[in-house]
């Protein structure tokens, strides 16, 4: 992998979810160390992608998860947290399980690290709804993969 100072806020994005699938609180820090306030926002963009796509995926499947088993996943996930944002991001997290919008929202609005903590979760809760530990982690990797080639080929001025 990449040295830290070299890594790209995607590459911190898809680490950071990396993370938290596999409930690594020290690979979650690690991923967002450093960070300045524009790099917050532009991972805090990547994520909401990731969760936007993550979330149509889950749609266009017609893959329905119950709402305990989401709740007990997000609790599982967010306990990888800092300690400063475990429960800010599992409340808000376990209300957007139960379909509420407003918490995820609200955090959004007052705290962009937070706000990246609670969109990781959100995507990791989901991709490992989908997919599994291990197949959520090799889309992790494909979608990597993926970007980076995409971005390494394209021409430049772009």
């Amino acid at each position: 992998m990449r040295d830290a100072a070299h890594k790209t806020s995607r590459d911190r994005a898809v680490d950071v979810v990396r993370g938290y699938a596999n409930q690594d609180a020290i690979a979650v820090q690690e991923a967002l160390d450093g960070l300045d306030a524009g790099n917050w926002t532009e991972v805090y963009a990547v994520l909401s992608g990731l969760l936007r796509s993550t979330i149509s995926i889950m749609e266009l499947s017609g893959k329905r998860c119950e709402l305990g088993q989401l709740v007990r996943r997000s609790d599982e996930v967010a306990a990888a947290a800092p300690p400063h944002h475990e429960f800010a991001v599992a409340e808000a997290t376990r209300a957007w399980a139960r379909g509420d919008q407003s918490a995820m929202r609200a955090l959004s609005g007052q705290d962009l690290p937070g706000a990246v903590h609670m969109t990781a979760v959100g995507a990791a809760v989901l991709g490992l709804e989908l997919w599994g530990r291990t197949g959520f982690l090799e889309v992790l990797n494909e979608l990597h993969q993926t970007v980076t080639a995409l971005v390494n080929d394209r021409p430049s001025g772009v």
